[in-house]
């Protein structure tokens, strides 16, 4: 596993001092790119791994640096895989793990080490909460529960049954066989099959999950990053999607964009509204979408969805406009 390899490299350059990336790559047997990726998890987890240029350089450890990497839990191990986005962790349920897995390697750091660390990371903030528009950047909430059994399927390669509410649809229990986590940004999905179809689930709906005993259907080895690429593009070309042009409220914002399949483009109106331009999987979701925002968005294109809203607000004010003779008080 790639945690027991951070492991290994992080021993390899404590005992052997400067080693190049092919170097490295020989060692661990993987290819001179994965290092480099795992060069900058590292760095990303506090680990002061550096760099020397030149013809006989590679990559070393400060000098002095030691520590000790094993009291790090499996939860911890995990956590470090994706230190570089602490708001992936936490779509992963792994917020603290994170946490506690970065205080040990600062604990680990030479004091000299530590106070220059801690300075560092002064100067450093990543994925704020709010972007330079004040526009609040909400990353999916799952319960820990859910997330910790979602997890220990995919990594044990076992059946999950999950109670899951589709957009539009009463929630109601499945059974998947699950492939892998994706997040982006901030939103974690599951991708699975069922009935040997291709499925992908946002974590955010998943209300219960179960890890089962039997075994998932599965291959061996995944790409998840082509598996990911390929559900996209066979997501977003859907026949029965449709785009359309909407003013939003920017309080009503993430509201709008988490329904959506995509978001084309975004600006800004003199009024402080946004003007975006979004994807929706058809016709009934976009109607859907725009009525949830009530008065905090105007549909501006296409006509017919103008027009369906105007309808069922027009219904829904006749509604309330008079009262029938055996609703009125006597």
């Amino acid at each position: 596993m790639r945690a027991d390899r951070l492991v290994s490299l992080v021993l390899l350059l404590r005992q052997r001092g400067r080693l190049s990336a092919a170097t490295l790559a020989r060692e661990l047997e993987v290819s001179t790119r994965t290092v480099l990726r795992d060069i900058e998890a590292l760095s990303a987890a506090g680990v002061p791994v550096y760099a020397e240029r030149g013809r006989h350089g590679g990559f070393a450890l400060l000098p002095g640096f030691q520590t000790d990497l094993t009291g790090l839990n499996h939860d911890e191990a995990l956590a470090l895989l994706v230190a570089g986005s602490r708001r992936g962790a936490q779509v992963f349920g792994l917020g603290s793990a994170l946490a506690s897995a970065m205080l040990k390697v600062v604990d680990a750091l030479p004091e000299s080490h530590r106070d220059a660390a801690a300075g560092v990371a002064e100067r450093l903030l990543i994925d704020p909460e709010t972007d330079l528009l004040a526009r609040r950047t909400v990353a999916d909430e799952v319960p820990d529960a859910t997330v910790a059994e979602v997890r220990r399927a995919v990594f044990a390669g076992r059946k999950l049954r999950i109670h899951y509410a589709a957009v539009g649809h009463a929630p109601r229990w499945r059974t998947v066989d699950p492939i892998g986590l994706v997040t982006v940004r901030d939103q974690g999905y599951l991708l699975a099959t069922r009935s040997g179809a291709d499925r992908t689930y946002r974590l955010s709906r998943i209300l219960a999950a179960e890890a089962l005993a039997e075994p998932a259907q599965r291959p061996d080895r995944v790409d998840l990053n082509r598996i990911w690429r390929e559900r996209s593009t066979r997501f977003r070309a859907g026949d029965d999607q449709v785009t359309v042009r909407v003013r939003v409220h920017p309080a009503r914002r993430e509201d709008l964009v988490g329904t959506a399949v995509a978001v084309l483009t975004e600006a800004s109106d003199v009024d402080g509204w946004l003007r975006l331009e979004v994807t929706f999987q058809d016709r009934r979701h976009a109607e859907w979408a725009l009525w949830q925002l009530s008065t905090n968005a105007e549909a501006l294109a296409p006509d017919w969805l103008r027009a369906s809203l105007y309808d069922r607000a027009t219904a829904l004010a006749g509604r309330y406009a008079s009262r029938d003779d055996h609703h009125a008080a006597p």
